[in-house]
């Protein structure tokens, strides 16, 4: 007779999270996720048509990070990375749909294939927080369920709602409510209220459509901005984003109604940098690169009595440091045998020094439609990015371009091969000045330190064409 298989990790992970008995108070969670907002568009970043009062008064009354960053580039690595607490190598979650998007004569290297969702197996955030007695809820945008990837039932959630489901791109006929953020705040507050009502702490992902295109906004809001600025694009832009922070609003306001705002975390962030139709200067490039432009992003995180309100923070953090900050505030233990690839920013909550850590992306692929200000020779082949590896370490940030590192000589032939990209964001926030030639030695440290952290997290890299008529892969 066959021995029947014993329990998985992750069953044992979350039984145990089960038994725990927790003395402390548990905030309430709530993350508003944005979908292709940029690090300029909202106006406390001084942005000059936009209209964001409902963020801006959020920002007043919580911590504002200057220097936060998404998983990835675009949408669908962005949610695995901070859904999973770990970076890209881990979860093969590399971009939406194809990582060989773009010229296929113009790529070098065969790409690295993408998984198009998290599989069942992983343990997300909503599965601890629920093992540990929290309600999970999602409201809106998963983009996580593809053929290799599970429903968000199946992923800790108890609740799900997307009015857009499955197609969150199809245009809606109600005029009212264009990209669904209406529909999908009173889903998440009927939630909240709920929980509250049984007296248990939630965990609410408020996951938005707005503002990616297509770009839709309710007639009035249109108007009012279609008065404002003659350029249409532009005009909708600002309409779809207003819309956004009226949502906000509502819910902001019923959590101080409901008597629920000072035992509540509450974070805003979105999955990536903006698309073209926003420019991010000072910031480089857009949605779907590697220079700051398509990975920084507005994040705002409130809680009442832990933060100070109106504070600012430059340190650099990532969105996998959500998944251990939540559960430090929950007094939940990390889970033994989950990697962990974020840090608890508690102490930047408090004042308190942080220990300074380097954070990378890895993206061993192809993605199309060049950006504002991208890599000139991305550009001029039509590529918004090609495989890349990037780490930041305190000001400093190096781009590492695995074409030419692999093809054109790699390290024996830097700086002259283009392999790597030095910056030192401190003084040269744009990213206009190469320093891999005059900075050497800091640019050999921080190369040195990404080959490592490649190699420990087992990244799998792009693969040279055995001849030149090798077909490539995606074909």
């Amino acid at each position: 007779m066959n021995a029947k298989p014993g329990p998985s990790w992750k069953s044992i992970v979350l039984l145990f999270l089960a038994t725990l008995s927790v003395v402390i108070a548990r905030p309430n969670i709530v993350v508003v996720y944005a979908d292709d907002l940029g690090w300029k568009d909202p106006s406390y970043q001084g942005h000059p048509t936009h209209e964001t009062p409902r963020l801006d008064q959020l920002a007043a009354e919580a911590m504002v990070f200057q220097a936060a960053y998404a998983g990835a580039g675009n949408c669908a690595p962005s949610r695995a990375c901070l859904h999973s607490g770990t970076y890209t190598p881990r979860h093969g979650v590399y971009a939406v749909g194809s990582t060989t998007r773009g010229p296929k004569a113009s790529q070098r290297l065969i790409a690295v294939p993408n998984r198009s969702g998290l599989p069942e197996k992983t343990l997300t955030l909503a599965e601890v927080l629920r093992g540990a007695g929290y309600a999970t809820g999602l409201f809106g945008k998963w983009h996580l369920d593809g053929p290799e990837g599970a429903q968000p039932a199946d992923q800790g959630f108890d609740v799900v709602f997307d009015p857009r489901h499955p197609n969150p791109n199809l245009r809606r006929d109600e005029p009212d409510d264009p990209k669904g953020a209406f529909s999908i705040t009173r889903a998440a507050l009927e939630f909240m209220k709920r929980s509250r009502a049984e007296e248990k702490p939630f965990f609410a992902f408020v996951s938005h459509h707005a503002i990616h295109s297509t770009l839709e906004a309710r007639p009035a809001t249109l108007e009012r901005f279609e008065r404002k600025t003659p350029r249409k694009k532009a005009a909708l832009y600002a309409a779809c984003l207003a819309d956004l922070d009226t949502s906000l609003g509502i819910l902001l306001d019923a959590l101080d109604r409901e008597g629920m705002a000072r035992e509540t975390m509450v974070v805003f962030t979105s999955d990536n940098g903006a698309t073209n139709e926003s420019s991010q200067e000072p910031l480089r490039g857009n949605k779907g690169g590697y220079y700051e432009g398509g990975i920084r992003v507005p994040m705002v995180i409130r809680w009442p009595g832990k933060i100070e309100p109106g504070s600012r923070c430059g340190e650099p953090v990532h969105q996998v440091d959500l998944f251990p900050t939540f559960l430090a505030a929950a007094g939940i233990p990390w889970p033994e045998k989950h990697l962990m690839d974020g840090a608890d920013l508690a102490p930047l909550f408090a004042g308190e020094p942080f220990s300074s850590r380097a954070l990378f992306w890895h993206f061993p692929g192809y993605l199309d439609s060049p950006v504002r200000r991208g890599r000139p020779s991305d550009v001029d082949l039509g590529f918004r990015t090609r495989p890349v590896s990037v780490i930041r370490r305190g000001p400093w940030k190096l781009h590492l371009f695995h074409e030419e590192w692999l093809l054109d000589g790699g390290r024996a032939s830097i700086p002259g091969n283009g392999a790597v990209e030095l910056y030192h964001l401190g003084r040269d926030e744009g990213e206009r000045k190469d320093l891999a030639a005059d900075e050497s030695a800091k640019r050999d440290e921080l190369l040195d330190e990404l080959l490592l952290w490649l190699d420990k997290v087992d990244a799998p890299l792009p693969k040279v064409r055995e001849t030149p008529n090798t077909p490539l892969e995606g074909n």
